[in-house]
C-alpha cells in the first residue's frame, strides 16, 4: 500500500513538473511570443516571463534583432549585354512578429529569395559603368524595392550593399585599356592647355618688350650674361651694328643738350 502510494505521488509530481515546464516560458529583451490558442492568433507577448495553457497554446519565438542575410553571386546580364555575378548583402529585422509568423510560411527564405531575383531584376536593366560608378543609387533602389516587397510580411529593410562584381577577363582587359586611355587624354589635354597658356604668356611678353627698343637690348645683353655663366663652351654670337644703334642716339642726344 505505501508502494502503490508512493508511485502515484511521483506520478502527480512528474505531471505537475512537466505542466510547469511547458506553462512557463521567459523570453529574452530582443525576443516576442506569437501565440496560437487553439490555432487562433491572440497578442503578442514578452519580453521577460510569460505563462501558456498547456496543450491550448503554441508559442513561436521571433527575434528582434537585425539580420545579415547574404545574398549568394548571381548571374546577370546588364543592359549593354555584359554577363556578369554579382553578390550581396541585405540587413533587414523584424518590426511586427505575428506578421512575420502568419503572413509568410518562412520569412528568412523568403526574403532571401526575393532579394535574389531582385537583384537579378533590377541590374539586368543597369549598363556596366552604371553599376561600376553609381553603386550608392543601384543600392538605394534594391533597398527601396526589397522593402516595398517585404513590409506586408512585417520586416523592415534598412540596408542592401553590393559586395562583389566579378568581370569576365577580357572585360576586365578591356576597362584596363579604356582607363589607361582616358589618363593619355587627359595628360595631353593638360600639356596643350600648359603650351596655349605659356604662348599668352610669351605673346604678352612679345609685346612688352617690342614696344621699347631698349627692354630689346637688355634682353639681349642678359641671354649673353647668362649663356656666358657656362664655362665649358664656347659661344659667338654676330651682333648687329643696329644692336647699339639706341645708344648711340642716346649718346648723340646728350652731347647735343650739352
Amino acid at each position: 500500500m505505501g508502494q502503490e502510494f508512493i508511485g502515484v505521488l511521483t506520478i502527480i509530481i512528474l505531471s505537475v513538473i512537466f505542466i510547469l515546464s511547458s506553462a512557463i516560458r521567459i523570453l529574452r529583451e530582443y525576443e516576442r511570443g506569437v501565440i496560437f490558442r487553439l490555432g487562433r492568433l491572440i497578442p503578442t507577448k514578452g519580453p521577460g516571463l510569460i505563462f501558456l495553457i498547456p496543450i491550448v497554446d503554441r508559442m513561436v519565438r521571433v527575434s528582434l534583432r537585425v539580420v545579415a542575410l547574404e545574398v549568394p553571386p548571381q548571374d546577370v546580364i546588364t543592359r549593354d549585354n555584359v554577363s556578369i555575378k554579382v553578390s550581396a548583402v541585405i540587413y533587414f529585422r523584424v518590426i511586427e512578429a505575428s506578421r512575420a509568423i502568419v503572413e509568410v510560411e518562412n520569412y528568412l527564405f523568403a526574403t532571401s529569395q526575393l532579394a535574389q531575383t531582385t537583384l537579378r531584376s533590377m541590374l539586368g536593366k543597369s549598363e556596366l559603368d552604371e553599376l561600376l560608378s553609381e553603386r550608392e543609387k543601384i543600392n538605394r533602389l534594391l533597398q527601396e524595392t526589397i522593402d516595398t516587397h517585404t513590409a506586408p510580411w512585417g520586416i523592415k529593410v534598412s540596408l542592401v550593399e553590393v559586395k562583389n562584381v566579378d568581370l569576365p577577363a577580357e572585360m576586365q582587359r578591356a576597362i584596363a585599356r579604356q582607363a589607361e586611355a582616358e589618363r593619355e587624354r587627359r595628360a595631353k589635354v593638360i600639356h596643350a592647355e600648359g603650351e596655349f597658356q605659356a604662348s599668352q604668356r610669351l605673346a604678352d611678353a612679345s609685346k612688352i618688350i617690342s614696344s621699347s627698343p631698349y627692354a630689346l637690348q637688355l634682353r639681349f645683353l642678359q641671354t649673353l650674361t647668362e649663356v656666358a655663366a657656362e664655362k665649358n663652351s664656347t659661344t659667338i654670337f654676330p651682333i648687329p651694328i643696329d644692336l647699339f644703334k639706341p645708344f648711340f642716339d642716346l649718346m648723340e642726344k646728350v652731347k647735343g643738350e650739352k
